[in-house]
């Protein structure tokens, strides 16, 4: 097997220096790049392109998931192992749909790092054991919910994401320049279609499709 080459990207040098010696325990690692940001781990890429980016998610400037997503748009082939202290199933979520193959927490034992990093290069997906379940379940919920979202008319998506977003009936139908009546008979008829009974129900959905941030980012 041809030696991995790796891209350590982690902001706290001496974290980075203790994952780098450890790596290069393994027979199986070659070259250890190091950077500190998302904003220079782009550039090395881009500049001398490695087997597996190894990528922290909470760093200053660009910050982890946006690197994620500005690699996989210059290389779709690039192959990202997030390496993250949040075990929570979100972060593992976006990391994923952003491009990420492959997700382990920094409470993994240390073996697990090699192991899917090595995974990962010979082409093949690793999920952290405790997340796997979790996130596949996930995905089948969100599949789900983006067909019932597909049934909403695009009246009704309008309302559904002005709600989501914490607005009132009467907000929403002052922002539409419709009355309070239509969005109250709109809002009865999304509940309907998408099977829930709540606002925080229709927030929680939303938020898994990413709506409310696209919402406020075009209000």
């Amino acid at each position: 097997m041809t030696k991995v080459s790796v891209l350590l990207v982690d902001d706290h040098a001496v974290v980075r220096e203790g994952y780098k010696s450890y790596l290069s325990l393994s027979k199986n690692i070659g070259k250890v790049y190091e950077a500190d940001c998302g904003e220079i781990a782009y550039q090395l890429y881009m500049q001398q392109p490695v087997d597996v980016v190894v990528m922290d998610l909470s760093m200053p400037g660009m910050g982890g998931l946006e690197c994620i997503r500005r690699l996989i748009s210059r290389d779709p082939h690039c192959k990202i192992l997030v390496f993250s202290i949040h075990n929570e199933l979100i972060y593992a979520t976006r990391a994923i749909k952003s491009g990420a193959k492959g997700y382990i927490s920094k409470c993994s034992v240390p073996e697990t790092l090699v192991t899917a990093v090595c995974s990962i290069a010979q082409g093949k997906t690793y999920i952290d054991a405790a997340m796997a379940q979790q996130l596949a379940v996930n995905m089948i919920t969100e599949q789900d919910d983006e067909y019932k979202i597909k049934l909403l008319s695009p009246r009704e998506f309008d309302v559904f994401c002005l709600l989501a977003n914490g607005n009132s009936p009467r907000e929403v139908a002052e922002k539409l320049h419709l009355s309070y009546k239509t969005i109250c008979n709109h809002s009865t008829a999304i509940k309907e279609k998408l099977a829930v009974k709540t606002v925080t129900e229709f927030a929680l959905m939303a938020t898994r499709h990413g709506l409310i941030e696209a919402e406020k980012r075009s209000s």
